[in-house]
C-alpha cells in the first residue's frame, strides 16, 4: 500500500473539516461568511453549516455581525499554556527571585487563556509581608495590572477579541468607559501602575513580557505594599523600574529583538 493510500485509510472527514475551516479562518482578517467558507474550499455551504455550529459552541470560532465567522482566541489560549509557556515560566524563577530580594515584594507571571488572566508563576516576598496570587488563579482583565498589560500590548483586532471573551466568560463584568484610551496610554509608557481593585493599600505594578513579534505574551506583576517595618525598602517608583528591568530582560529571554523605547525609557 501507498503512503497516500495509507493515509486515506485513516482519514477522519469531519475533523479535516474542521481543521479546514480554522486553518482557513486564520488567515483571514474581518472573518467569512458561510457561503464565502464554502467557496474558498470548494464546497457546497451545506457541508458547514453543523460544523461551524460546533466550532462557535465550542468557542473556537465566534459569529460576528452580518454572519460572518471568525476565530476567536480559544486556540492562542491553549498554546500560552503549552509547553514554550511553561518554560518561560522556568526561565523566569531566578529573575522574579531576584526582583523579590531586591525589590522586597512579591511578584507573579500571568498569561491570557480563555478570557482571563492566568497566574503561572509567583514569587513569594522575601520577609514576613506580601501579597501573593496562588499559581493557576483565574484574575480578569478589567481591573487588574496584569490584565491591563496582556491586553495593551496587542492589536486592537486581538484586544476586541480577549475582551468578548472576557465578557462571555463573566458576565457580570463589563469594559470600562475610555478603557481602550487607557491601555494605548499603557502602551506608550511601557507599564501599569493602578491602586489594587480587590485589596486596599495595594499598587498593582505591571510589565510586559514581549514575544519576537512585539506582543506581549506575559504581563510580569508586582502588587506593592508600603513596609512601614522596613524604612530602607524600595518605594514604589523604584520597585516599578526593578520590575520593568526584569520583564525587559524576560522578554529579551523570550527572543524579543527589539524592546519598546518606552519600556526602555522609563527603566
Amino acid at each position: 500500500m501507498s503512503e497516500e493510500d495509507d493515509s486515506d485509510r485513516y482519514r477522519a472527514p469531519a475533523l479535516d473539516k474542521g481543521l479546514d475551516i480554522l486553518e482557513l479562518l486564520s488567515g483571514i482578517d474581518g472573518g467569512l461568511t458561510q457561503a464565502e467558507i464554502a467557496k474558498f474550499l470548494g464546497r457546497s455551504p451545506n457541508e458547514f453549516y453543523r460544523m461551524l455550529d460546533r466550532l462557535v459552541r465550542r468557542g473556537y470560532v465566534t459569529r460576528l455581525e452580518g454572519d460572518r465567522y471568525s476565530l476567536t482566541l480559544k486556540l492562542f489560549g491553549l498554546a500560552q499554556l503549552h509547553a514554550p509557556v511553561r518554560r518561560l515560566a522556568s526561565y523566569a524563577t531566578p529573575l522574579m527571585r531576584e526582583l523579590a530580594v531586591t525589590s522586597k515584594q512579591a511578584n507573579q507571571l500571568t498569561v491570557f487563556d480563555r478570557g482571563a488572566a492566568v497566574v503561572i508563576a509567583q514569587q513569594e516576598a522575601p520577609d514576613y509581608w506580601g501579597i501573593s496570587i496562588r499559581v493557576g488563579s483565574h484574575i480578569s482583565l478589567f481591573n487588574t495590572g496584569s490584565g491591563h498589560v496582556l491586553l495593551a500590548f496587542r492589536s486592537d483586532e486581538e484586544r476586541a477579541l480577549m475582551i468578548a471573551e472576557s465578557e462571555k466568560r463573566a458576565e457580570d463584568m463589563a469594559e470600562p468607559p475610555d478603557f481602550s484610551e487607557r491601555l494605548n496610554q499603557i502602551r506608550a509608557r511601557g507599564y501599569e501602575i493602578m491602586p489594587s481593585a480587590q485589596t486596599a493599600g495595594v499598587f498593582n505594578v505591571s510589565a510586559p513580557v514581549l514575544g519576537p513579534d512585539g506582543r506581549a505574551i506575559a504581563a510580569l506583576t508586582c502588587p506593592y505594599i508600603q513596609l512601614l517595618n522596613f524604612p530602607d525598602a524600595p518605594g514604589v517608583d523604584d520597585a516599578r523600574k526593578m520590575l520593568v528591568a526584569t520583564a525587559q530582560k524576560l522578554s529579551e529571554l523570550a527572543g524579543a529583538d527589539v524592546i519598546h523605547s518606552s519600556v526602555q525609557r522609563q527603566a
